[in-house]
């Protein structure tokens, strides 16, 4: 199917048919402007892409090194916009986000909008790197802004828009570290594994080519604003109206639901693993939701307007695993438990 079967045009100014194509060239210009950056990684730059489109923050884990971020750098840049960066450190407080305390030249203490605020609310794209070396607090505040998209400061409501956050997580290292609550984690549209290539030339590639030696030239190389970020809330919500699932498909995400949910019921079983008290929570609505949203997406960037199963299944894990709250029993074997158990509600769900 093709994307001439768009809904027709809302009073408030919504994309048109031809213009959804339009952007959709758009997003695979920027998916191939990324990967002039980024090699060995085309699942991941796709994942990134989905989640621009629907409109939901993104966070990254893999091993020291992997080029996660490297990734969210040529990312950023594609995109455009004004873009700001936070290092996460075991010291770092949640004002340190929004404001800046200095002294100045005339030796007066001086407070100024802080990486959040520097860009005001045209800021596009906020990187957090290394998200679980800061403390709670923190990780409360940037929970405020990815699920509000605003914050109060300097006595004022300040809303953005147009934010996209990224963050990556390092799963190497666990010393001064804290991992993200629940709350935190639900807010990420996706979590995404980054691991090294295992491609025999792409790995030569990194190793040997010159070019991947400096990081910031790399970057630089990479065409600034493929795509207009002050565009990607319209857009989104044009293709989540665009994009149709039929009554089959509606029962099979339903039916995949009831399956994470109640595992044991739908026949799912897991070696070593008390079923009955595997979960602790998870799979919310707003988790499925968010699942249909970048299936949608998916479906469009094939040029589809209907979503298919495989949409579905290609979105399931970045979007579904970290939305399944194990024991504390078994948490510590998540890695290998809750790729189980998503491969196995696939294969017990009937597909349509």
């Amino acid at each position: 199917m093709t994307m001439s079967r768009a809904a027709e045009l809302r009073a408030g100014g919504e994309q048109s048919p031809a213009s959804l194509g339009e952007w959709r060239e758009k997003a695979l210009a920027f998916e191939r402007e990324v990967g002039t950056a980024v090699v060995g990684q085309p699942r991941v730059v796709r994942l990134l892409t989905v989640a621009l489109f629907a409109r939901g923050h993104v966070l990254l884990e893999g091993d020291v090194g992997v080029g996660k971020t490297t990734i969210l750098r040529a990312v950023a840049r594609a995109l455009g916009g004004p873009f700001e960066r936070i290092e996460g450190t075991v010291d770092l407080m949640p004002t340190d986000m929004l404001y800046t305390a200095f002294v100045d030249d005339d030796g007066k203490p001086r407070v100024e909008p802080g990486p959040v605020l520097h860009h005001g609310e045209d800021l596009a794209v906020f990187f957090f790197n290394e998200i679980n070396r800061a403390r709670p607090q923190v990780h409360s505040l940037l929970l405020r802004l990815m699920a509000e998209r605003s914050v109060t400061a300097f006595g004022k409501e300040w809303s953005f828009p147009h934010l996209q956050v990224f963050a990556d997580r390092n799963r190497v290292e666990k010393e001064e570290t804290f991992e993200l609550p629940a709350a935190a984690r639900d807010r990420f549209l996706m979590e995404i594994a980054v691991d090294a290539p295992t491609d025999p030339e792409v790995r030569r590639e990194l190793v040997f080519d010159p070019r991947f030696y400096d990081v910031d030239r790399l970057i630089g190389g990479v065409a600034e604003g493929v795509i207009d970020h002050r565009q990607l809330g319209e857009v989104g919500r044009a293709i989540q109206e665009s994009v149709h699932a039929s009554r089959a498909l509606e029962n099979y995400v339903l039916a995949l639901w009831d399956a994470l949910r109640a595992p044991a019921a739908a026949g799912v079983e897991i070696a070593g693993v008390d079923m009955s008290r595997l979960l602790q929570g998870g799979a919310s609505p707003r988790g499925v939701g968010a699942l249909v949203r970048a299936a949608r997406v998916t479906a469009w960037l094939e040029g589809r307007d209907m979503v298919l199963p495989e949409d579905v299944r290609a979105m399931f894990g970045p979007v579904m695993a970290h939305r399944v709250f194990l024991d504390p029993i078994y948490e510590t074997r998540r890695e290998r438990i809750v790729p189980d158990l998503c491969r196995q509600v696939f294969e017990r769900v009937p597909t349509p």
